[in-house]
C-alpha cells in the first residue's frame, strides 16, 4: 500500500471521527511571493490572507492527494529585484508552485527564475506583455489588460456614446500596459484622446494633473493608478469640481480606494474582472468567510488568490501526482468550473499563453459599495 493510500484512510479515519487529527502522506510546498511592505502592501496583504484561508480550507478536507499543503510567505518589498531573490529563493526551498507577485514590474523580471526552473508561477499582474513572452509555466489569476479594455471602451462607446477621454496613468510596468492597451481600443472606436497624464507611483499631489484633465474638455476621464494614488486622484478631482464623469479598470473602484477617498468615489464607474459584491453565490460565500475571518471586506486581489489555491487543488488532484511539468501541461487550455471544483468560484480557462479567460463585470461605487451594473460574457 502507498504512503498516499495509507493517509487517504487515515484521513477518512479522522473525518468520520469527527476529528482534526489527520496523518499526512508528506507536504506539497507553495510559495507565497507577494508584496507584504512597501508600496504594494495593501494589495499583497488581501492576496495573502486569502490564500491562508483557501490552503486552511483544504488542509481541513484532508489537502492534496492526502498531503499537506505547506505555504510560505515571501515578501518581495515591492521591489522587482527583491521579488527576483525570493523567486530564487522559493525554489531553493522546494516549492512545487509559485503564487504571485501582482505588480506586474516584479513579474517581468522575476518570472524568468521560474521559467529556468520549471516552476508553474500563477500570477495577479495584469499587464498584456507577461503572457506574450512565450513562457510556458506563467498563468493568470485575472484579466491582462489586454483582454479587460475592449469590454470598458465597448460600454463607453455603446452606451455612454463617449466621443473624448483623458486618460490619467500611473507610470510604471502596470500603468503603462494598461494605458497602452485602453488607447489602442480608443483608436479602433474612433474615440479622441484629448488628454494623456502620466504619474507617478507614491505621487501625493494630483493638483496639477487634475487640472490638465478638467481642461481638456473631454467627455470622460479614464484614471488607471495604483490604489492609494487613485483616492488621491478622486479627492483632487471632487475638490476641483470636475463635471466629467471618471471610469477605470478594477482598481479605481477597489475597496481600498473607497476606505481611502470616502464619498469621493462614489459615482465612479468601470470595469471589474472580479468584485466581492458580484451577484455570484460562490463569490458571495466566500466574502462573508474572509470578512467573518480577517475583520475586513476582501478586494478582486482576495479572490484571484482564493481561486489560485483552488486551482492548484484541482490540477494536482486531477493529475494523480505532484509534479510541476504536468501542472503546467495540464493547466494550458483548461477550463474548470464550480461544478468541477467549488473553490474555483466562477467558470475559468486558460489558453495556450496562460492568459484567462471568465465573465466580468461593469460597476458603479454607490453609498461606498460597489454596484453591479451588468455581467459580461467571456470573450
Amino acid at each position: 500500500m502507498t504512503k498516499t493510500a495509507i493517509a487517504s484512510i487515515a484521513i477518512a479515519m479522522a473525518i468520520s471521527a469527527g476529528l482534526p487529527n489527520i496523518s499526512w502522506a508528506d507536504t506539497i510546498k507553495i510559495a507565497n511571493v507577494i508584496e507584504l511592505s512597501g508600496a504594494g502592501a495593501t494589495v499583497g496583504s488581501n492576496w495573502r490572507d486569502a490564500l491562508k484561508l483557501a490552503f486552511e480550507e483544504i488542509n481541513a478536507a484532508g489537502g492534496i492527494l492526502g498531503e499537506k499543503v505547506e505555504v510560505t510567505d515571501y515578501d518581495t518589498q515591492t521591489d522587482p529585484t527583491t521579488s527576483r531573490a525570493m523567486v530564487q529563493k522559493a525554489i531553493d526551498d522546494g516549492a512545487y508552485v509559485i503564487m504571485g507577485p501582482i505588480y506586474s514590474g516584479s513579474v517581468k523580471v522575476n518570472m524568468m527564475v521560474a521559467q529556468q526552473n520549471g516552476v508553474p508561477q500563477l500570477t495577479g499582474a495584469e499587464a498584456p506583455f507577461i503572457t506574450d513572452m512565450g513562457n510556458p509555466y506563467i498563468f493568470r489569476t485575472s484579466f491582462g489588460a489586454q483582454q479587460s479594455m475592449p469590454k470598458l471602451v465597448k460600454y463607453l462607446t455603446e452606451e455612454m456614446k463617449v466621443k473624448s477621454v483623458a486618460v490619467a496613468w500611473v507610470n510604471d510596468d502596470f500603468g503603462k500596459g494598461g494605458r497602452d492597451s485602453f488607447v489602442a481600443e480608443l483608436e479602433k472606436s474612433g474615440i479622441a484622446v484629448n488628454a494623456d497624464v502620466s504619474s507617478e507611483v507614491g505621487q501625493a499631489d494630483f493638483a496639477a494633473d487634475v487640472i490638465k484633465l478638467k481642461s481638456s474638455n473631454a467627455d470622460a476621464i479614464f484614471a488607471y493608478l495604483h490604489e492609494e494614488e487613485s483616492a488621491r486622484l478622486l479627492k483632487e478631482i471632487r475638490k476641483q469640481g470636475v463635471a466629467q464623469p471618471v471610469f477605470g479598470e478594477t482598481t479605481l473602484m477597489n475597496q481600498k480606494v473607497v476606505d481611502l477617498a470616502g464619498d469621493a468615489v462614489n459615482g465612479v464607474r468601470g470595469h471589474v474582472g472580479l468584485s466581492a459584491n458580484a451577484p455570484i453565490p460562490g463569490i458571495e460565500e466566500f466574502a462573508k468567510k474572509f470578512e467573518a475571518k480577517y475583520n475586513y471586506k476582501p478586494d478582486h486581489n482576495a479572490i484571484k488568490a482564493y481561486m489560485g489555491a483552488y486551482v492548484v487543488k484541482y490540477v494536482t488532484t486531477k493529475n494523480g501526482k505532484v509534479d510541476r511539468q504536468a501542472f503546467a501541461d495540464a493547466l494550458h487550455g483548461m477550463t474548470i468550473t464550480p461544478a468541477d471544483e467549488p473553490g474555483i468560484l466562477m467558470e475559468t480557462s486558460w489558453d495556450d499563453k496562460g492568459e484567462v479567460n471568465r465573465e466580468s463585470f461593469l460597476v458603479e461605487v454607490k453609498d461606498g459599495k460597489q454596484t453591479v451594473v451588468t455581467t459580461l460574457p467571456k470573450l
